[in-house]
This record gives C-alpha cells, sequence and structure tokens, in this order.
C-alpha cells in the first residue's frame, strides 16, 4: 500500500505540472502572435532604411567623416547581450550568452587582456551568467524587454551614440536571437557601429536615382542615427519574439513528456492495485480454508 500512496502522490505532483507547462504554453502561443506581427513590421521599415543608407552612401564623397561610419583607433569594445528576464525556454539564454562569451575569448582575446570588453545586458539572464564569470559590466536595462517601447529604445540608443562619439567606445557589437519560425530562433551577432555600408554591385542599388538635397553626406548624416534606433528596436523585439517562441516550444514538450510519464504511472498504479488486491483475495480465501481445516 505504501507503494501505491508514493505513486498516487507523483500522478498528483506530474498533473499539477502539466497544467501549469499547458498554461504557459497557451500564454506564449497568445504572446507570439502580437510579436511576430511587430518584428514583421519592423523588418520592412528597417531593411528599407538600410537600403537607402547603401543607396546614398555610393553617392557619398570622399571626404565625408562621420565618426558612425568608421572604426575608432582607440576605446573599449562594447558587447550587448540581448536575453530574457524568465527562464523555461530551452536554450534560449544559454545558446546566445555562450555564443558571446566565446567570441569574446576568441576574437577579442587581446582586448580581453587588456580591460578593454565591457559588456552591457538587457534581460535579467544574461545578467546572470555574464556577472559570474566576472566580465566587466557597465550597465542593464530590464525593461527594454520587459515592456518594449520604441521611446525607450530610442533613448538607450541615443546614450550608445554620444558615448560612441566621445570615444568611450571603439565599437560595439549586439548579440541576440533572431526569430525564424516558432520552432527555431537564430543566435546572431551584429556589429552596430561603425555602421559598414555594403558596396554591393547589385543591379537593383545602381536602377535607383535619387535626387539629393542638400547633398548625400548630410542626408547620411541625419539617416544614421534614425537607422540605429530603428535596428535596436528591431534587435529587441526579434528577441522577445524568439523568447515566446522558445518557450512555446519548450512547454509544448514538458507536456508532451508529463503526459507520457502519467499514463506510465497510471499503467504502474493499476498495476501494483491489482497485485495488492489479488494477494488480498488470496490471504481471505487462505484463511478461510484454514479455518475450514
Amino acid at each position: 500500500m505504501a507503494n501505491l500512496k508514493e505513486i498516487r502522490t507523483r500522478i498528483v505532483s506530474v498533473t499539477n505540472t502539466r497544467q501549469v507547462t499547458s498554461a504557459m504554453k497557451m500564454v506564449s502561443a497568445a504572446k507570439l502572435r502580437k510579436s511576430q506581427e511587430a518584428v514583421a513590421k519592423i523588418r520592412s521599415y528597417s531593411d528599407k532604411m538600410l537600403e537607402i543608407i547603401e543607396s546614398v552612401g555610393k553617392s557619398a564623397t570622399e571626404s565625408f567623416d562621420s565618426p558612425l561610419f568608421k572604426l575608432k583607433p582607440t576605446g573599449n569594445t562594447l558587447i550587448i547581450l540581448v536575453t530574457s528576464n524568465k527562464g523555461l525556454c530551452g536554450v534560449f539564454n544559454a545558446a546566445i550568452t555562450r555564443m558571446a562569451v566565446d567570441w569574446v575569448k576568441t576574437e577579442r582575446a587581446e582586448e580581453l587582456g587588456n580591460k578593454q570588453v565591457t559588456f552591457f545586458t538587457i534581460g535579467k539572464k544574461g545578467y546572470d551568467v555574464v556577472s559570474k564569470l566576472g566580465f566587466d559590466i557597465t550597465g542593464r536595462d530590464d525593461n527594454l524587454v520587459n515592456k518594449p517601447s520604441y521611446n525607450l529604445t530610442t533613448l538607450f540608443t541615443k546614450t550608445l551614440l554620444e558615448k560612441y562619439n566621445n570615444g568611450e567606445y571603439r565599437e560595439i557589437v549586439v548579440f541576440y536571437n533572431s526569430f525564424k519560425n516558432v520552432a527555431t530562433q537564430q543566435q546572431l551577432m551584429e556589429t552596430f557601429l561603425p555602421i559598414k555600408i555594403e558596396r554591393s554591385d547589385d543591379e537593383k542599388y545602381d536602377a535607383l536615382e535619387y535626387i539629393l538635397e542638400p547633398n548625400a553626406d548630410a542626408i547620411l548624416e541625419e539617416l544614421a542615427p534614425k537607422m540605429l534606433e530603428t535596428e535596436m528596436h528591431k534587435i529587441i523585439l526579434d528577441s522577445i519574439a524568439s523568447e515566446h517562441g522558445a518557450r512555446m516550444t519548450a512547454m509544448h514538450i514538458a507536456t508532451d513528456n508529463a503526459t507520457e510519464l502519467l499514463d506510465t504511472l497510471t499503467l504502474n498504479y493499476n498495476k501494483e492495485r491489482q497485485y495488492s488486491i489479488t494477494n488480498e483475495l488470496l490471504e481471505i480465501v487462505s484463511g478461510a480454508n484454514a479455518l475450514k481445516g
């Protein structure tokens, strides 16, 4: 009977767990739909902004000397790591954090040794890991992924631009998860600053003819900060959509595993109960036979 009680306790526990994981899956599914729509909209806008800058960049003069387009000779490398504030989303946080740490240790080993690499974390989970590993952390902002807002992102980006223009940072690199579909999130590294204009030979750029007023240099100076604000907001929305997709997938798997375990426990419970009843009947029959004798 003690074994039956133990199995009943486990059945209740697994049933409660399945209810929780199923509810979390449905919540993530609802949030994912909204996040997908937001990402799809801003991606189109961001891609068009980048296309215009690359096209206008071909008309820039050789004397164009914006600090946003040049790698600084001195300063620290700033790593912006975008994760989530909550767990239960598979390898979502671990994968991108590992990618950022490995990149720093291999590609920026010399700067790391000279203490010229610093992190800024967006999301609690990334901060927890990076701080435990002993990396220098210049700041953190968990609200950017907790309550995404274009105004908050704009303020954050303007602060980055100010520090970059002042020479505090040599380059700014962002690590984040890009949303592909519910089951797939791609870990990406993106150089945020300096801005790199791809000198593409694509015919679609050659076919574009703009009348530029006052000139290409002035337009690039004006558009570049706006493009960076949009790009940072896209990165954050991408990460949020990826988080919901990863959590939905993880909770779906957890629910299926709980169902499978529950079926096994129920079968074992029935077997044990049948065995117990059979033993009791045998004892009763044996006792009756003994009385007759």
